[in-house]
């Protein structure tokens, strides 16, 4: 309820009250500015298949995004049932715990990035996004599975913001996202929840995406249990180091990415072994499990999705 699908041009939610952060469409981003020459030739396969397509029929590269025209309600309860019997069904037959299972759901922050034209601004959409979404994430966990929250948003919103904020100004913005998250995990057991945080999966340059630095402290506010982030693209894999700087609280899990969805490369089980071994070194191997950036459907062949985690299964059993 309160959604409408529309090619007509609809503002972004107006920013929060003494905010300074307002997001811009997609083709405005400061890295589809400095390469749009890249963004603008689909062959180049920078962009999701779906926008490729956009752009192939002669429309716009960006997708059509719905507006909020009144209300948030929450109308998918069908839907995660079905995804929930179908993953219990399989887990339960072949004798896997069921926290071992998850369902990704969308973060607040990430829903909120709609066209409104209803809240008053930015804040109001978000804590509308959280009530709603509560609904699904309590639906997963109350399953006994494990509901992973994927939010590119707190990371890679810093591109969607034309002119750059600052860092602190930055910060404040998506720490309102962090408190939504946790607004709607109300009374879930963080270890039935994983946070899932990337810069976009795109195959486009990243420069300018934000440091891991600069934001982790935000994203550790967030009451899961599990972290999974990018760290295997050519962008943010030196970023491991950052956790040799972050006082880790002991109950938290680091899920690194060790093999990527941005290039058809497989990477070498010993690249693999590396990489996870790096994080081992820092938090201890009962801390770390290994996947992959994002999810790999839709971005690259599935040949290669399944060759590269061949590749990560054989580089985890070298990590000593």
């Amino acid at each position: 309820g309160g959604i409408e699908l529309t090619d007509e041009p609809s503002e972004l939610a107006p920013p929060a009250p003494g905010s300074k952060i307002t997001l811009v469409d997609f083709e405005d981003r400061r890295d589809w500015q400095d390469f749009s020459d890249v963004y603008a030739d689909p062959p180049s396969a920078v962009l999701p298949h779906s926008w490729k397509r956009n752009a192939d029929d002669g429309g716009s590269i960006a997708p059509v995004l719905p507006v909020i025209t009144g209300p948030l309600t929450y109308t998918g309860a069908e839907a995660v049932r079905q995804d929930i019997d179908g993953l219990v069904t399989a887990l339960d037959a072949n004798g896997i715990d069921r926290r071992d299972g998850f369902i990704a759901a969308v973060s607040p922050g990430s829903a909120a990035r709609l066209h409104n034209a209803y809240y008053a601004n930015d804040e109001e959409v978000v804590q509308a996004c959280a009530q709603v979404l509560r609904e699904e994430y309590l639906a997963i966990t109350q399953a006994g599975l494990t509901v992973q929250i994927d939010d590119p948003s707190l990371a890679e919103s810093w591109d969607q913001i034309n002119p750059a904020p600052s860092v602190e100004d930055y910060r404040r913005y998506i720490q309102v996202r962090c408190d939504a998250i946790n607004t709607a995990l109300e009374g879930i057991d963080p270890a039935q929840v994983r946070l899932h945080l990337c810069w976009g999966s795109w195959h486009g340059p990243h420069t300018t995406d934000i440091p891991l630095r600069e934001i982790v402290d935000n994203v550790l506010t967030v009451n899961a249990k599990y972290l999974s982030f990018e760290a295997a693209n050519a962008r943010h894999e030196h970023e491991w180091t950052v956790w040799d700087e972050v006082d880790l609280p002991k109950d938290r899990v680091l899920i690194p990415g060790v093999v990527g969805h941005s290039t058809n490369v497989v990477e070498h089980p010993e690249l693999v072994a590396q990489r996870i071994g790096r994080f081992v070194q820092i938090v201890g191997a009962d801390r770390v499990i290994a996947s992959t950036d994002c999810g790999l459907g839709g971005r690259i062949h599935p040949s290669l999705a399944w060759a590269k985690l061949n590749s990560l299964a054989q580089g985890a059993r070298l990590v000593d």
